[in-house]
């Protein structure tokens, strides 16, 4: 490390250069970098100093792009270095750190390996019948497919929880007007993050804010009141709702105990039939005037809840935890697919293992199964790297800001 002045014309600022010599950095290139003591017009000075000196601004990912052709990481950690930067929870940042450690590229190259080395014991069966090797036996074939097959779908099945881990539960708040959707945020955010009145229909649009259970991020949305709307802006807002609702993974249905059941709460509780959801009765404080027939003929699990007295939350998030099994999910020691690329490229590995498990519960002929591991050798390699194409590559680091 060297600590030097910088000058442009007159003293810009007083930097310290680390270099970093090829292949002990980042990219496995020679490298440098300079600190300075920040601010916007001595950075930009002293950039601008660079590039007059013959250096370029970096592409989107360059960095971690280098190091991926170099050799010093694969395409799966290369991807994990975006991953990280995004994790919204410490859970999700530590699956992420073990993808980047090659956690998930150690799983794939081991599936790759079996493959490969059934392709060679088929292949010289096959190109040099006269030579003492050992045949490759249906049975034998059939140990080692169903065996790929357990990994293949451990992987797959991995991607549920690291979907929940990486995109969270989406959680929608739906109810008529007035019945305390937006207080419920409210008290959930402790803040007042929604607008609250007497006066029906105040939320026009919905409102979406992140929170953590379990680790987990919760995506909590207030749409709008859903009723016969009396005009468009309002209208709208009912229809976003109604879309969101579709899209949700839970959906919260308040309900007023202090008044009966009107079209309104009844349109919600048929299309909550539908749907994943817990019924939420608030103002338990009130007198009730409430019948629960329809609400219990609905199946759902309900909770009291008094958003006043600020009873029924915990019970409220302990029931999404559950459903979701949320507090179940383990990140140390257990390998989870995070990337929805990555799931794609292992149901298509999935797909061709089951084409060769069909030649084999056939008994044609064991050439036959070849093409179909070459594929999944091809489509699991696109996932570390060893046979993706440069359009592809492109496009993943693409996703990277500057100076990544």
């Amino acid at each position: 490390m060297e600590k030097l002045w910088i000058t442009y014309g007159n003293i810009v600022d007083e930097a310290l250069v680390s270099y970093f010599l090829a292949p002990k950095s980042y990219t496995t290139e020679n490298m440098c970098e300079i600190n300075s003591h920040g601010g916007m017009a001595v950075m930009n000075q002293i950039l601008e100093l660079c590039l007059k000196n013959g250096a370029m601004m970096a592409e989107p990912g360059e960095f971690t792009k280098r190091a991926f052709l170099n050799g010093r990481i694969d395409l799966s950690q290369a991807e994990a270095v975006v991953d990280i930067l995004n994790a919204k929870t410490e859970k999700e940042s530590k699956v992420a750190v073990q993808q980047l450690e090659g956690n998930l590229s150690e799983k794939i190259k081991q599936i790759r390996q079996e493959i490969i080395s059934l392709l060679a014991d088929i292949e010289v069966t096959i190109d040099y019948p006269e030579y003492d090797v050992e045949d490759v036996t249906e049975s034998k074939i059939s140990h080692v497919l169903e065996k790929i097959d357990i990994l293949l779908d451990q992987l797959e099945k991995s991607f549920l929880n690291g979907k929940i881990l990486k995109e969270g539960v989406k959680v929608a708040i739906v109810g008529k007007p007035n019945v305390g959707k937006s207080s419920l945020l409210n008290l959930i955010l402790n803040e007042e993050r929604a607008i609250v009145t007497d006066i029906e229909g105040t939320t026009r649009d919905s409102i979406e804010e992140l929170i953590q259970i379990d680790g987990i991020p919760l995506k909590i949305i207030d749409t709008a009141g859903i009723r016969k709307a009396e005009d468009t802006v309002e209208k709208i807002g009912v229809e976003k709702s109604l879309k969101i609702l579709e899209e949700s993974d839970v959906v919260l249905a308040i309900f007023d105990v202090s008044k009966e059941l009107e079209k309104e709460d009844r349109d919600i509780l048929k299309f909550v039939e539908q749907k994943n959801a817990i019924i939420l009765l608030n103002k338990i404080d009130l007198e009730k005037q409430l019948s629960l027939t329809e609400i219990r003929n609905c199946g759902k699990k309900i909770i009291e809840i008094s958003i006043k007295n600020k009873k029924g939350v915990e019970e409220l998030y302990e029931a999404i935890s559950a459903q979701f099994k949320l507090n179940e999910i383990a990140i140390d020691g257990e390998l989870i697919v995070t990337n929805n690329r990555h799931k794609s490229l292992i149901m298509r590995s999935e797909e061709y293992l089951k084409k060769a498990q069909e030649i084999v519960e056939k008994k044609l002929p064991i050439d036959i199964i070849s093409s179909y591991l070459k594929e999944i050798v091809d489509e699991l390699g696109k996932i570390t790297g060893e046979s993706v194409t440069e359009d592809v590559i492109n496009e993943i680091f693409a996703k990277f800001c500057l100076g990544k």
